[in-house]
C-alpha cells in the first residue's frame, strides 16, 4: 500500500501539480496525520494522568512526538 502511494505521490508531484503544491499538499498531509495520532494519544494520555498524576510528564511527552512529524516534514520541504 505505501508503495502504492508512494507512486501516486510521484505522478502528481510530476505531472499533475507544482512541486510547490506538492510539497504544500505533503506538509497538510503530515499535519493531519499528526492530529488524528494526537487525537487518540491525548485521550488516552489524559486518562491515564486522571488516575496518576505522576504520569504527567510521561503523557506530555507521549502527546508531542506526533508534532515531530510536522517539523519534520517541514524540514524536509526545506532541505529538498
Amino acid at each position: 500500500m505505501l508503495e502504492a502511494l508512494t507512486n501516486v505521490a510521484g505522478l502528481l508531484a510530476q505531472e499533475l501539480i507544482s512541486p510547490t503544491a506538492a510539497a504544500a499538499l505533503a506538509v497538510g498531509l503530515a499535519t493531519i496525520g499528526a492530529g488524528m495520532a494526537e487525537r487518540s494519544i491525548g485521550a488516552a494520555a489524559m486518562g491515564a494522568i486522571a488516575e496518576d498524576e505522576d504520569l504527567f510528564g510521561q503523557g506530555l511527552i507521549l502527546t508531542v512526538i506526533p508534532e515531530t512529524l510536522v517539523i519534520l516534514a517541514l524540514v524536509t520541504i526545506f532541505v529538498v
